[in-house]
């Protein structure tokens, strides 16, 4: 009996460390997810930048194409001038010529100004594009050490599942059933030490006649408040 505790302890040990590498390997995994998100996100945001540029070429190229029917109003009002024999007729033709050219002088200042967003938005492509540029190949770099500690970890869990297999073809399947059950009922815990009268796993009380009996250890024995196996293991002196 002394023989299969000791087993059931290395194999929560090695339980214990298969967790935490896993954690650990998870932790690697969301890393990775991070790198590749934020190399998404700045091509994204390279890809919105040159929608906005686009938009703003179609925005320009509508104005220029109102300004130049303004101005062509404008010369063909100021060549119907030469016509015009009444001075009311003269002046309503003026009037019409005033509001295009003011009109035409409106869409030329809207027209200065969507080049000037041009130009700086073509100055934040040109950065953005540059930084994109480095990111992946920083991206590529970083990914390919994170995937590289990914698989060293796996060969490390792959050892310990081996040394795990090992152990449980030397206990009995249905305490190997007990201890998997215990194992996921206590957070990964199945044992627990027993010292001073105290189950450490869940800080409770021992009967005496139980904690007693674990000295002589003949038999698996379990909490009563928690149901870990117990391990004595007394405080060193």
């Amino acid at each position: 009996m002394k023989k299969r505790l000791e087993l059931l302890e290395q194999l929560q040990e090695i339980d214990l460390l298969i967790d935490n590498l896993k954690n650990a390997q998870n932790e690697l995994n969301n890393e990775v997810t991070t790198i590749d998100r934020t190399l998404v996100d700045a091509q994204e945001e390279l890809a919105g930048l040159q929608a906005r540029l686009t938009r703003l070429d179609e925005e320009k190229a509508e104005l220029e194409s109102a300004h130049a029917a303004e101005q062509e109003n404008i010369r063909r009002s100021e060549a119907n001038m030469k016509e015009i024999k009444t001075n009311k007729e003269y002046q309503a033709v003026g009037r019409e010529i005033a509001a295009a050219r003011k009109q035409s002088a409106e869409l030329e200042e809207q027209i200065l100004q969507k080049i000037t967003l041009a130009d700086e938005l073509k100055n934040e492509l040109t950065a953005k594009g540059e930084a994109l540029t480095e990111l992946e190949g920083n991206t590529a770099q970083r990914r390919s050490e994170k995937q590289a500690e990914i698989a060293k970890v796996q060969e490390d869990i792959d050892a310990d599942v081996a040394r795990r297999d090992a152990i449980t073809k030397e206990l009995p399947a249905n305490l190997v059933k007990r201890y998997t059950t215990l194992r996921d009922q206590r957070r990964g815990q199945a044992l627990a030490i027993a010292r001073d009268g105290y189950c450490l796993g869940c800080n409770m009380n021992l009967p005496p006649q139980l904690y007693n009996s674990l000295f002589k250890g003949d038999e698996l024995l379990s909490c009563p408040h928690c149901q870990r196996v117990l391990i004595l293991k007394l405080q060193a002196q």
